[in-house]
């Protein structure tokens, strides 16, 4: 098949080529095989965390470090978010990450990937529900549900990456929840567990919708446990999901569903901490998922390789301590 620059296709497609027999999706202006071909990257394979409940102290941290994803070691200092608060969300283009707002303020930031520096303002998001499930497909970026104190949301909230301000009205959840957690591969979003109003209480629920254009989420299947502030991350066939618990109940375990499909979530393995993944942000590349910044160690970091079943392994630590982190990459579109 040719891999000449095709006219009319969407970001996002999907298609077999018939000479190679491997799946490929459609990426700027080529096609790239699924997992294993993917465009080089401005400054590398780098996942980006910040903000979050600093330690000592507990007050909202504005910090932002990097880690070179396929390179075990410690995080390094990128800059400073223009706010700083817990609960934020992240996504990225290959280029550009975007810092979703936290805690009580709409305030949303970007910063260029491959550089380090402060982040500078996307504009303020439509409101100020936090906890909601952050993804992308490259192209566009996406917060679903949230929480502003008592009052829940199924909105998902869509924005164009590259235009700061861009928010727009995507469509609905299948059911309201904040405290939840996003992931996907460049045409399927993925948003995992969570805490609803209704009915009350922690939910296993696994939601999915189409990114190509508006519409509501629907039903993909169940995790095994009920849990909020969950850890999600993704290449572009696997989806898993990380500790998280309620209370000051935090559970290890991890589990993964494949994102094509439909159905209940697998055992993938064990954090390696006993405490999970609780609260932890999540960054990835086509092989390689991070978790980082837990509750209650806040400067831990970890990794999985996605095509490989089995424990998750110390990766390095934070420059800074935090959790209820946002984070995103640039090796999977900030997802």
């Amino acid at each position: 098949m040719s891999n000449q620059p095709p006219i009319g296709v969407p970001q996002g497609a999907i298609r077999l080529n018939t000479d190679s027999q491997r799946l490929e999706f459609f990426a700027q202006d080529r096609w790239y095989e699924m997992a294993t071909d993917v465009p080089t990257l401005d400054g590398g394979e780098r996942g980006i965390i910040g903000a979050g409940y600093s330690i000592p102290g507990g007050s909202g941290a504005n910090n932002i470090d990097f880690v070179t994803i396929p390179t075990q070691g410690n995080a390094t200092d990128f800059g400073d978010l223009t706010y700083g608060n817990p609960y934020r969300g992240g996504l990225a283009s290959n280029t550009r990450g975007i810092s979703i707002n936290g805690q009580n303020d709409q305030t949303t930031d970007f910063i260029t990937i491959s550089s380090t520096g402060d982040a500078t303002s996307f504009g303020e998001i439509t409101n100020d529900n936090f906890g909601g499930a952050t993804f992308s497909n490259r192209i566009k970026g996406f917060r679903a549900g949230g929480a502003d104190g008592p009052t829940h949301t199924n909105q998902i909230i869509g924005m164009t990456i590259a235009t700061t301000s861009s928010f727009f009205d995507f469509g609905d959840m299948s059911i309201t929840g904040t405290y939840m957690n996003g992931c996907g591969n460049p045409t399927r979003g993925i948003i995992m567990g969570g805490a609803s109003p209704s009915p009350v209480g922690d939910i296993n629920t696994i939601q999915y919708l189409s990114m190509g254009s508006s519409g509501n989420a629907q039903d993909f299947g169940d995790l095994s446990l009920t849990r909020k502030y969950i850890s999600c991350l993704s290449n572009s066939v696997r989806a898993v999901a990380a500790g998280g618990g309620g209370g000051t109940t935090q559970n290890e375990l991890m589990e993964f569903v494949t994102i094509a499909t439909t159905g209940d979530a697998i055992d993938f393995g064990d954090c390696s901490d006993t405490n999970g993944t609780n609260s932890s942000g999540n960054c990835a590349s086509p092989t390689r998922g991070l978790f980082a910044g837990f509750y209650p160690a806040p400067a831990q970091i970890e990794y999985i390789a996605f095509a490989t079943q089995g424990d998750s392994v110390d990766f390095g630590d934070l420059n800074y301590h935090g959790y209820y982190n946002g984070s995103c990459s640039n090796g999977h579109g900030g997802l």
